[in-house]
């Protein structure tokens, strides 16, 4: 078995780290950009969506931390489920895998069209992060897990 040095081990849970950051801070910014779009575009013109309006109060500071906490996890996730490797169904199974879970969720509390945009706000939000750090690992920011 080949065993890491305790050197490659901490690189190797720093590189983890900054694709988890790089996860969060893509799903954070995602996060705001969609509720954005809900509160000043879909809540206010279509009746059926006005569940979406969200206010200035502490649940919005919970929803984004938990929003950005499922982005560092999907980062540091991604980072070991795609290695080295260029297989498209791969990455998009990770995607899905966490934009369904997440999306979901948000259905099965609230089964309404409201909850069906929450799911696919949440699919195109890991969708996002996904591009983000496939691009962070391109241009070497984050280097890829390697494959055994």
């Amino acid at each position: 078995m080949n065993r890491m040095s305790d050197t490659q081990l901490m690189a190797e849970r720093l590189e983890s780290l900054k694709a988890g950051m790089i996860g969060g801070f893509s799903l954070g910014v995602t996060w705001l950009i969609t509720n954005l779009v809900n509160t000043l575009i879909l809540a206010r013109y279509f009746d059926m969506l006005a569940s979406l309006q969200v206010t200035l109060h502490w649940y919005l500071l919970v929803s984004w931390a938990i929003a950005s906490f499922s982005g560092l996890l999907f980062g540091v996730t991604y980072r070991y489920i795609i290695r080295q490797d260029q297989n498209l169904p791969l990455k998009a199974g990770g995607v899905m895998a966490f934009g369904l879970v997440r999306g979901l969720a948000q259905i099965e509390f609230n089964w309404s069209l409201a909850g069906a945009v929450l799911a696919g706000e949440s699919v195109l939000s890991f969708i996002v992060a996904a591009i983000a750090l496939d691009q962070a690992i391109q241009v070497g920011w984050v280097k890829p897990f390697p494959s055994i």
